[in-house]
């Protein structure tokens, strides 16, 4: 079970270490244990910078779209909220208006 303390890495320090794995021919393994870091961090962000380049896997979303997508979301859920809250508004009138 993981830590509940989670670290983070400034953007900077990602980006050096991802230069360091395509730098450097070493395995992505062999640079995080040379930084004292989690390898599935380091493979996570190695594989983020990648897609980011539109080198990624197939299907794989750019950080772009990632953000793009987490705005439509988000905009889509306040709108479903609205909905609801109109559909509540509309019942209670037609009920006002049968009186």
């Amino acid at each position: 079970m993981g830590s509940k303390y989670t670290k983070r890495y400034t953007e900077e320090f990602k980006r050096d270490a991802i230069a360091l794995v395509d730098s450097s021919g070493k395995t992505v393994t062999a640079v995080a244990r040379e930084l004292g870091i989690s390898s599935e961090s380091l493979r996570g962000w190695y594989r983020q910078a990648k897609a980011g380049r539109g080198e990624g896997a197939s299907g794989e979303l750019t950080s772009a779209e990632r953000e793009e997508l987490r705005r439509l979301r988000r905009e889509n859920r306040e709108q479903q909220q609205t909905i609801e809250i109109l559909k509540k508004a509309t019942a209670f009138f037609v009920k006002e208006s049968d009186r």
